[in-house]
């Protein structure tokens, strides 16, 4: 018997609305979001802190999330539901997975990038420092939920239907791009981007927990505990 071919449970308008709006947050809000808060404050005539205009992106983010993708939500809540046991034992093995694999990977890329320093960590540490409790918000709930949708909700899950080699390749590769992109424009340092190999780990693993499992939810706990002990870690 044929292999039934998998699909991502996304209607048409949940493709297409969600495909305009994930170039959007890929490649145009990266740039711009501080330009319109300048205007917000402008308006307002007010100030808004760093801490607090990210905090307000994010919820933005996970509300529009939110209102495109409901029907799909819907649906890969209820697998979850309908199979909570598998999710739970993916999700323990992609935990562990996560951090063997990563572990190795760190200490391999350390060698080869000669300890280069990520822009990226600077950044959420130095949020951390700033305001811990909303960025802990940002870090363990809204970005793992926001990321989650897009990169292994909507790339993956639309891309396997077709090939399931291109959704690992394709959705890891955009993840671990959305992590280093800007950082490589404002320096004009188009090797910084050797820095995505970092990322490729996660987001294998995020892919492997949605696809194992059958249900998003499985890979947004993951990312999302994956995320609040490594702020454990930098707090503690």
């Amino acid at each position: 018997m044929a292999k039934k071919a998998a699909t991502s449970h996304m209607n048409q308008t949940e493709r297409v609305a969600g495909t305009i709006f994930f170039v959007v947050y890929l490649l145009v809000l990266p740039l711009l979001a501080n330009k319109l808060f300048d205007i917000v404050e402008v308006l307002l005539d007010t100030k808004i802190s760093d801490s607090l205009a990210n905090i307000i992106y994010y919820y933005v983010l996970f509300a529009i999330v939110l209102l495109l993708f409901h029907s799909f939500l819907a649906h890969t809540t209820s697998r979850f539901l309908g199979g909570v046991s598998r999710a739970m034992t993916t999700f323990c093995m992609g935990l562990l997975v996560f951090y063997g694999a990563n572990e190795l990977f760190y200490r391999v890329a350390n060698v080869l990038f000669n300890s280069r320093t990520n822009l990226n960590d600077m950044t959420i540490a130095a949020s951390i420092n700033a305001a811990p409790r909303l960025t802990a918000l940002i870090i363990v709930f809204l970005a793992p939920f926001v990321e989650e949708v897009l990169f292994r909700g909507l790339v993956f899950g639309c891309l396997k239907e077709k090939s399931r080699i291109a959704a690992y390749v394709v959705s890891c590769v955009l993840f671990a791009f959305m992590h280093v992109w800007t950082f490589a424009l404002s320096s004009w340092d188009w090797s910084y981007l050797i820095l995505m190999l970092q990322y490729l780990v996660p987001g294998l693993v995020f892919a492997w927990a949605f696809d194992h499992s059958g249900t998003l939810w499985t890979s947004i706990l993951l990312h999302a505990t994956v995320n609040a002990l490594a702020l454990w870690a930098i707090v503690g």
